[in-house]
Order: structure tokens, then sequence, then C-alpha cells
């Protein structure tokens, strides 16, 4: 029988992922951004809670899943800003290496509080091997829905038109109005590093200041993801600016799978601004240009805000679990509120039948 992989569970600095960690970890450009060494050295730098410490739960050669530690507690290493987690398996590793490596992880997360994974891919290549061996060393993987995710594939070729033609009527119709109204506005689109690049991340912090949205966890994070992805080519952040140079809105995209995905990560508008309309404005003309490049997905990152399924007509489901150990007094508890909510909503459609 071949000796079952070892499992280990390794600090990491704040600096960065050791080297040692690249062959598990994607190409930023060709591949899964957030699962790339410039997701995860940026989120390590610039968005780590001050009570977090890192590490890697490593199988050997065959898997690695970034965590956190809160004391005994362990869960995916992930912040305000992460729109996917998951496992990362290595190149060519097979499904019955990865449940092999799956049962070596889960023997080391024995023994402890329940581990947390969320914003979960669950058709993430290698995830469910590893659940499956995960589970075979005794965990118990309480599933539950964390966040949506909308997107919208587009038909190649189509163009703005035809992706236009596919929304709302009443968003059509306001984007036709709010584009007309707007010709005196100045549209800026910033891809590169240098000072114009610069002049824009101003411009969005100036703005994020000035919008509706709560104090920023991390405000020193977005500046550094812009300069992270324009470095590798990858940034698309759009600038609307009213007649007297002032920004009303901003947004930033980041690219990914070889170009072909979009993905808002942050977008605002002033709210002294509110009556033009400027994040419709920008959103369409950060549109326009993306299918300009050949864009075949928008991604409009984590949440269901109701604006979303305005601009895209899909809807993908991320997970969460928790890996509950049956024979820890917190894995145990765990078990026994999913048995009692799952009690409850049997009984709760009979209740409801039942005559006043």
């Amino acid at each position: 029988m071949p000796a079952r992989p070892n499992a280990r569970l390794l600090p990491v600095t704040p600096n960065g992922l050791p080297g040692w960690c690249d062959r598990f970890l994607d190409d930023p450009v060709a591949g899964e951004f957030f699962a790339s060494r410039a997701w995860y050295d940026t989120l390590l730098t610039g968005a780590l809670p001050v009570d977090a410490a890192p590490v890697l739960a490593l199988a050997e050669d065959t898997a690695l899943l970034p965590l956190l530690r809160q004391g005994r507690r362990l869960s995916a290493l992930v912040s305000p800003y992460t729109l996917d987690w998951r496992p990362l398996p290595a190149p060519g590793a097979d499904a019955a290496a990865l449940r092999t490596a799956g049962r070596a992880l889960g023997g080391k997360l024995r023994l402890r509080p329940p581990t947390r994974l969320d914003t979960l891919d669950p058709e993430a290549p290698g995830f469910a091997r590893l659940l499956e061996g995960i589970s075979a060393a005794g965990l118990r993987p309480l599933r539950f829905l964390h966040t949506g995710n909308w997107h919208e594939p587009l038909v190649p070729g189509a163009g703005w038109d035809g992706y236009l033609a596919t929304r709302p009527p009443a968003l059509r119709n306001t984007i036709g109005r709010k584009l007309r109204a707007a010709r005196g506005a100045t549209f800026e689109w910033l891809a590169a590093p240098g000072p114009a690049l610069e002049a824009g991340i101003a411009a969005y912090a100036d703005v994020r200041a000035r919008s509706w949205k709560p104090h920023e966890p991390f405000p020193d994070f977005d500046a550094a993801l812009m300069r992270v992805a324009a470095g590798l080519g990858l940034l698309r952040l759009g600038v609307l600016r009213d007649a007297a140079g002032r920004a009303m809105a901003a947004q930033y995209w980041i690219l990914d799978r070889g170009g072909r995905r979009a993905t808002v990560l942050k977008l605002a508008h002033a709210e002294d601004s509110r009556a033009a309309s400027p994040g419709t404005v920008l959103t369409a003309r950060m549109i326009q240009g993306l299918l300009a490049e050949g864009v075949a997905e928008l991604d409009f990152g984590r949440g269901d805000d109701d604006y979303k399924r305005l601009w895209a007509g899909a809807r993908r489901q991320r997970i969460g679990l928790l890996l509950a150990d049956p024979l820890h007094p917190a894995g145990l508890l765990a078990l026994a509120r999913q048995a009692g909510g799952a009690l409850r909503r049997r009984l709760r459609p009979a209740a409801e039948a039942r005559p006043a």
C-alpha cells in the first residue's frame, strides 16, 4: 500500500507566500487571478486582520490550502475583498491523489474547532475529490450558502449593441438618457503604471470617501491591488469627471483567464453627484471598452446587490463549509446546530399548513 502523504500546517510571514508555493499557484494573466501569487501577496501585505496569522495546510506535493489562524481556530485565507477562495491542487494531481491528500489534510485538522472555508466555488478543480478525502478522515463537512456571484457570458462578436439588447428595457432607457446627458463629462480609462494611474487612484479614493459606502477596513488595499494589476497589464480603472474636472464616479476591473474574464472589484460614486447617475454612466462606458477588448465574460463579484442583476443575467452560488470533528466539543455543537436547523425546516411547512 502506498504511503499516505504527510500533511503539515506551516506558518507564513505577512510579507508574502514562500517561493515553494509557486507550483500550486495560478498564472495571474492566463489563469485565475484570485488563485495567484499576485493576489495572495497583496492580500497578506495589505488586508490581514490584526489578530490573525496566515498558515498553509500542505499535503506534500499534492494540495495546498491557504488558511488563517485565530487562536485555535482555522479559516480560509480570505478578506472583505475576496471574491473566490479555493483549494490549490498541484498540476497533474489525479482524483486518487487528491482524495489521499484530502484524507491527510483532514487528519491534520482533527481534534480542533471547526475549520471554516467560505467564498468557495463548488466547481473548482479538485475540490470534490479533496472533500471526499477530508470526509474519509472523520471530519463532517457542513455546507452552507455563502454569497451569490452575478456574471454575464458574452456572445462572441455581439459587441455593445448586442449586449445592450439583452438588458432590461428600463436599464437600456436609463443608459441612453444618461449617456446623452453626460456629454460634458470626461471619461478616463487607465491601465498602465505611471502618473496618470496615480492620479486615477487618488480620484478613486476621493470618490470612495464621498460615497455612501461604509468605512474601509483596509484603506490602502485597493491602491496596492491596482498597482500590482497594472504592472501585469490586468487593470482597467475608470474615472468619470464632471465639467469642472471633479471625479463623480470610479471603478476598477481586473482581467484574467487570458483576458477572457473581466471582474469588477470595486465601484463607487459620489453622493453629491447622484442626480447625474455617474455610476450607471461609468459602468456603461467601462463595459463598452471591455467588450472592445474582446472580453468573453463580465463578473460582478460577490453579493446579490439589486443593481447586479440589471447588468448580468446569470448567478452562481458560492458556498461555505465548516469542517467539524464530532470528537471535539465545538465540532459536536456545530453538528447539533445543523441537525436542529434541519429539523426546524422540516417542521415549518407542517406548522404553516395547520389551521388557525
